[in-house]
């Protein structure tokens, strides 16, 4: 982590255990200060999640879409998956992952470097052929630029030219003046414009306080465009400390085991700031009248500056989404199906966020929500699409 060793990993007795290195210690930065805490001797990983390795990480494995890939290709050169420790994974992981971590010694790069430039519409439908399991599927590129990062849907990690025209190979150091990006790609049973609404969706958020990294909409001949965001776990080619709330409290994405006054209470014992509070339970708001439900606990993170000092990280994974059976992967006060003002008030009151700031926050968020026919014309949103995300969130919005 930036240019020192952090400490060292080992795997015995089906479990990792891991050591802080004594210079890092002297340095007296607490890189996961939940369950990870900085001090002397060996810990072992946690006993009931990510197969018993600490949640520090396992943020920086792959899962859904990075996972399948990675699968595929082992068992492309011989090598059975279910085989592999956490720790295996690491090491393929090596210097290409997200956040500030590395990996050494590294495996072999499992896909071949496939040139510099990238285009978008056929790694596309390079990832739709993956989807269905089609022997066909070129799985190196994919791989190379779409192995490391979080989330089902496919994804690339590319580099922007300053002017947006050109897109290459980003996941290592990049060119004076290009930036970070990831473009994702259509997911299994995804609408042509799934970009399109994830698009204007992060226009409603802006308008509606949230911290938003720039996005935009890269051109395709297939559709309105695929939905790109820029990396806020890149500064130029710096690094930066990116950990989920998953991972600092050792917490399964997939379960159900902790809400939004948990979050938010997370917020505060790890920011300390008041204004960072306001901010997560701004998303919360959002969550709940936009009707995105898939709000778990891989979908929150914080940054840690060079300082040591933490943040929240700007949003991202913000769009229509119906989330699990239904419900809010974080309950809004013990509810996640229906959630209303008096849930949202009540946990507003529960991590010390005024009444009269929550009731303005609501306000401020209803009235970008107003906002998503014309935001979503301008996204390239097709009128079958506004319409079913308008039907979801008009009458949500009116009885809060």
């Amino acid at each position: 982590m930036g240019g020192h060793l952090v400490g060292r990993l080992a795997w015995r007795d089906r479990a990792a255990w891991f050591e802080y290195d004594q210079a890092f210690l002297s340095q007296g930065f607490e890189v996961s200060p939940f369950r990870l805490r900085l001090g002397p001797g060996v810990m072992e990983g946690p006993r009931e999640v990510f197969d018993r390795l600490h949640g520090l990480f396992n943020d920086s494995l792959p899962d859904g879409w990075g996972r399948l890939l990675m699968d595929r290709k082992l068992h492309q050169v011989g090598v059975q998956p279910g085989r592999l420790t956490p720790l295996d994974r690491l090491a393929w992981v090596g210097t290409r992952g997200m956040g500030a971590l590395t990996y050494v010694p590294e495996h072999p790069v499992l896909a071949a470097d496939a040139g510099n430039d990238v285009d978008l519409d056929r790694l596309a439908g390079e990832s739709r052929l993956v989807l269905a399991d089609d022997p066909v599927a070129v799985l190196d590129e994919l791989l190379r630029i779409g192995g490391s990062p979080q989330g089902a849907r496919p994804k690339a990690l590319v580099g922007c030219s300053p002017a947006g025209t050109r897109l290459i190979h980003g996941v290592d150091d990049l060119p004076d003046a290009y930036e970070h990006w990831i473009v994702k790609f259509r997911g299994v049973g995804d609408p042509p414009d799934v970009g399109a609404i994830e698009q204007a969706y992060t226009g409603m958020a802006r308008q509606a306080g949230i911290a938003m990294p720039p996005t935009r909409l890269f051109p395709s001949t297939t559709g309105p465009g695929h939905f790109g965001i820029r990396r806020f776990d890149r500064v130029g080619n710096r690094r930066v400390h990116m950990h989920t709330l998953s991972g600092l409290l050792n917490i399964d994405h997939r379960l159900p085991s902790v809400g939004y006054d948990g979050l938010l209470k997370a917020t505060r014992s790890l920011t300390r700031r008041q204004a960072d509070v306001e901010q997560m339970f701004a998303r919360m708001v959002f969550n709940v009248l936009a009707w995105n439900r898939d709000d778990h606990t891989k979908n929150h993170s914080f940054l840690m500056a060079a300082d040591g000092t933490w943040s929240v990280s700007p949003a991202y994974d913000i769009t229509f989404s119906s989330g699990p059976g239904g419900e809010h992967a974080l309950d809004i006060a013990r509810e996640g199906r229906e959630p209303g003002i008096d849930h949202i008030l009540r946990v507003a009151g529960d991590v010390g966020v005024r009444r009269d700031v929550a009731l303005a926050c609501v306000d401020q968020v209803k009235a970008a929500i107003d906002r998503w026919p014309q935001l979503a014309s301008e996204a390239g949103v097709s009128a079958t699409s506004a319409a079913e995300v308008g039907r979801r969130i008009r009458p949500f919005t009116s009885r809060i």
